[in-house]
């Protein structure tokens, strides 16, 4: 008896404890969705608010105001988003702005899902191509664009080229040409970010079914039959974030265009980040600089709304 009653025992209390585990888990359960204070989260709220909101509240007081750094302030309510609009100079800056956004957000995700589909599969050394399409993202914006800079040089390696093949005509300075720098800019930034974009394509390619494929395939649909009605359904989360992200980096774009032109030549090539360095940092313009900034995350805020609901996945919602 003695050998055999803890044996017993034992058996009882795991019952025991089987039959209370789902009213213990159930009383957990309720005590995490009702019971859990919020306090704990206080300090993690005040910190956001005072490092971001408090002075994004702060900005946007000041763009409505002529303050300059230093002194008082005077309200002068829609005087700086008029100067804006008046000026041919920052409605030059706004047009470009928008051109680089756009080509930026076509190229960038053109090119990276390109590299995704040719680097997905069947390829042997396509893990060391991968990383060096990635290799420029890690690298600092501002240390890649002075490299281009060098590149761009009338002295430098792409005319050094040029001339070597017999394109001596086509030799001349780069960025010194009002309509060239622009696009000068645009292939810096498409270079360096065009990777970023493959990766995140790359995933999305993962999930796509191979059966599928290979089946579609079988009952003789083409590579761009198989791309539009598998692929790219498959793919439509990873267009959505790809296309949000290079929207918004485009219209912020800032360390590309100082390191390689300045904003120039003629203010060709100066965007409303660059203005708002100028207005604030260079003029002591806060107020007007803040007016600028507004104006951009507006517009931030806008488009990257719209393009999310153009990419978002009706079929799921329906669902």
């Amino acid at each position: 008896m003695s050998a055999t009653t803890p044996v017993g025992n034992t058996k009882e209390k795991v019952v025991e404890l089987e039959t209370e585990a789902p009213a213990v888990r159930d009383d957990r359960t309720s005590r995490a969705r009702h019971g859990v204070p919020g306090w704990w989260a206080l300090p993690g709220v005040a910190v956001v608010l005072g490092l971001i909101y408090v002075p994004t509240a702060m900005g946007g007081f000041y763009a409505f105001t002529d303050w300059k750094g230093i002194g008082g302030w005077n309200w002068v309510g829609l005087a700086n988003f008029r100067a804006v609009f008046s000026d041919k100079e920052l409605l030059g800056s706004l047009k470009n702005t928008v051109f680089l956004a756009f080509g930026f957000l076509v190229l960038t995700n053109f090119f990276g899902l390109l590299l995704a589909l040719a680097l997905n599969r069947n390829l042997k050394t396509r893990y060391l191509l991968r990383t060096l399409v990635f290799m420029p993202v890690v690298l600092a914006p501002i240390a890649v664009s002075y490299v281009w800079s060098f590149i761009f040089a009338f002295n430098g390696p792409l005319n050094q080229a040029l001339g070597s093949v017999g394109l001596d005509s086509w030799q001349q300075d780069w960025l010194a040409d009002p309509t060239l720098a622009k696009y000068c800019v645009l292939a810096v930034m498409v270079w360096q970010n065009v990777g970023f974009v493959m990766v995140i394509y790359l995933a999305g390619l993962a999930a796509v079914p191979i059966d599928i494929e290979e089946a579609a395939a079988l009952d003789g649909a083409g590579m761009w039959s198989r791309f539009r009605y598998i692929v790219l359904p498959s793919i439509k989360p990873s267009v959505g974030i790809a296309t949000t992200l290079m929207l918004i980096q485009g219209l912020r774009v800032f360390d590309q265009i100082m390191a390689l032109t300045g904003g120039g030549p003629a203010g060709a090539t100066q965007t409303l980040a660059t203005e708002i360095y100028q207005q604030t940092i260079v003029f002591g313009k806060y107020g007007f600089g803040a007016a600028l900034a507004l104006l951009l995350s507006v517009m931030i805020l806008v488009l990257s709304s719209v393009q999310q609901l153009a990419t978002r996945d009706r079929s799921a919602q329906g669902a």
